[in-house]
């Protein structure tokens, strides 16, 4: 079985020098690129040790580039790439299309009006054949007919409501065989029933207030691997009960800009469903 493909972009030009989560609030001075490097070197080697990782060339002035989670959203050889809601990211679209061309994929021409963040907002479900998919804060409702129709793919859409968990891979981590690490509190009621519906009691991992400060949703998962910035002892305990180990790796320095692991990722291997 071939190994999975994340993209990740080097932090070369990573700063905190906007204001566009409310993480960043505070921090546009405090940062350490020296520490940034190293956590994400860390990161990196760490998610070698269980799939490939390929990198993007980062670009002076795009400081948030590095969260290649946000890309664009991948599936089959099929990609839609991001269409940033803040304008401070927008000068990112065309290199992430462009290595999107150059690597092959078949890109979808997204309405320039609607905004869509890729796959912070859109993420598979690791059991079920749908596409969890985000709106309330950086992906437009819009946009979800429009993921629907060009992956042929059922498109569940969940409502996030508090402003920290601006998109669905802050809070909402699907993992290896239909499990789901979340924090219930970041949606509306109307989301967590359609959740509470498709993912039963046993295998829903909830996480507490703490744990989603520390960013313990927004993980890499690959096979029975789960790494993450950190987690409490209660939802490690959990999370190897269902199976998993977990990996921690210290990403303070990317904390400060409203990202963690997973934002750090981009999963480029999603065979289709069925195919």
């Amino acid at each position: 079985m071939s190994k999975d493909r994340i993209l990740m972009c080097p932090p070369d030009y990573f700063t905190v020098d906007y204001v566009i989560n409310p993480w960043m609030a505070g921090h546009e001075e405090s940062l350490s690129l020296d520490r940034a490097r190293q956590q994400w070197e860390t990161l990196r080697d760490r998610i070698g040790e269980f799939a490939e990782v390929v990198t993007i060339e980062p670009q002076p002035e795009l400081p948030d580039m590095v969260f290649t989670a946000n890309a664009g959203v991948v599936y089959g050889d099929k990609a839609i790439a991001s269409h940033f809601m803040p304008h401070e990211r927008r000068p990112e679209e065309q290199f992430f299309k462009q290595w999107f061309r150059d690597n092959g994929f078949e890109l979808l021409a997204l309405d320039d009006n609607i905004g869509f963040e890729g796959a912070g907002d859109c993420l598979l479900d690791r059991r079920g054949p749908w596409l969890w998919t985000g709106h309330g804060f950086r992906t437009e409702i819009e946009s979800h007919a429009e993921i629907r129709d060009f992956f042929d793919i059922e498109v569940v859409s969940i409502r996030l409501t508090d402003a920290r968990f601006y998109h669905i891979d802050t809070c909402f981590c699907p993992l290896t065989d239909g499990f789901l690490m979340y924090h219930p509190p970041a949606f509306d009621y109307e989301s967590r029933i359609a959740i509470e519906s498709r993912i039963p009691p046993h295998k829903r991992i909830i996480v507490d207030t703490m744990d989603a400060g520390n960013f313990a949703c927004n993980a890499v998962n690959i096979g029975d691997r789960v790494i993450l910035n950190q987690a409490s002892e209660p939802l490690k305990a959990r999370l190897m009960l269902a199976g998993f180990r977990v990996h921690e790796v210290g990403l303070s320095e990317f904390l400060k800009a409203g990202g963690s692991a997973k934002c750090l990722t981009l999963r480029l291997t999603e065979p289709v469903r069925g195919a």
